[in-house]
């Protein structure tokens, strides 16, 4: 009897959370209009042929709603080097399921109250339009899939070098951005503009280069930065879906049917991850992220052949990211310097 009463005041006081109730009403409507657009029996067929589409996402949509690493960043290479799709279907795939995971779990991380930088997320996710639509339209055809994940590897990897350096140091990171000026917003506006090229080529990139950002330039804790690049994953995939649904023309089968197979999986997995990543601390969410992006690392060797020009891409990157995101470290300690001097 006392099971019983402690299982029903734990269920009411879980399911009484503002966050949980938007959490399945979302999965409910999703599930819903799934199934009646498509019809139970075709829904369910489609799902269980393409299985190992639904269960790879299982994994991407967790990692999408609860750290910066974002759903394509799994399912980009499972599809493209494990099951054998074509890198131009797998991108626009990528792009399409996280509209709807990351856009579920944007909704969760708004309705668990979670402070979020809008300014920041505002002028980036402008920068990202651009960026996401020269890249789909320009970029994506003429530059090889290979080159595109070699080098969105090392840039990840390259961010975990600087981010394992910096956390060994003494710091104390900020809950906000400290100051908001035209600086801040051009910044903002260029580092969309990147993130949209990126996410245009590999179906993600958004979330971890906006986010490495904010921890490395602005300061900002990595715990309150991982919700800020979700939702803004969650804006660039919506603006790129569109652009392949109904100006490229290219959400076509079989891409189409590989993400009503993953649809009623990301729904829940994504707001999942996100609610997960509330409950953790700074330092586990650190660590979490930098052994995703060693999994990252070690399966592109393992799955990317690596010929001459591939290493001389990899090796280019290196250079050109460690520098990047260096500079950002150092122009942090500037700009603290400079703010504490303003505020004397």
């Amino acid at each position: 009897m006392n099971r019983r009463i402690l299982f029903a005041l734990f269920t009411k006081t879980w399911f009484s959370r503002p966050f949980i109730r938007v959490s399945i009403l979302v999965a409910l409507t999703v599930w819903t209009t799934w199934l009646i657009v498509v019809s139970p029996s075709a829904a369910i067929s489609n799902m269980i042929l393409h299985w190992k589409i639904a269960v790879t996402m299982v994994f991407g949509s967790m990692i999408a709603g609860g750290t910066s690493m974002g759903g394509g960043a799994v399912a980009f290479p499972v599809l493209t080097k494990v099951l054998q799709v074509p890198a131009h279907e797998a991108r626009v795939f990528s792009l399409a399921i996280q509209t709807i995971g990351m856009g579920a779990a944007s909704l969760t991380i708004v309705a668990m109250g979670t402070p979020l930088e809008w300014r920041f997320i505002r002028w980036v996710s402008l920068g990202g339009v651009p960026g996401i639509i020269i890249s789909s339209v320009f970029l994506a055809p003429i530059i090889p899939a290979n080159a595109t994940k070699i080098c969105f590897t090392i840039m990840i990897s390259s961010f975990a070098i600087i981010l394992i350096l910096l956390n060994r140091s003494i710091s104390h990171p900020n809950l906000v951005i400290k100051s908001w000026g035209k600086w801040e917003r051009n910044v903002s506006f260029c580092i969309g503009i990147i993130g949209g090229i990126i996410s245009g080529l590999v179906g993600s990139g958004m979330d971890i280069f906006a986010f490495s950002v904010m921890v490395l330039l602005f300061g900002v804790c990595e715990k309150v930065s991982t919700p800020n690049s979700v939702i803004l994953m969650a804006i660039n995939t919506a603006v790129g879906f569109f652009l392949h649904k109904f100006v490229l023309g290219n959400f076509v089968e079989p891409v189409s049917n590989y993400w009503l197979a993953a649809v009623p999986v990301v729904v829940v997995g994504a707001p999942l991850g996100a609610i997960l990543c509330n409950l953790l601390n700074r330092t586990t969410v650190i660590w979490v992220l930098i052994s995703l992006i060693f999994v990252e690392l070690v399966s592109s060797l393992l799955l990317i052949p690596l010929t001459l020009p591939i290493i001389y891409t990899a090796g280019l990157a290196l250079i050109l990211f460690l520098s990047l995101f260096f500079w950002m470290y150092k122009a942090r300690n500037l700009l603290t310097v400079k703010l504490s001097k303003s505020n004397h």
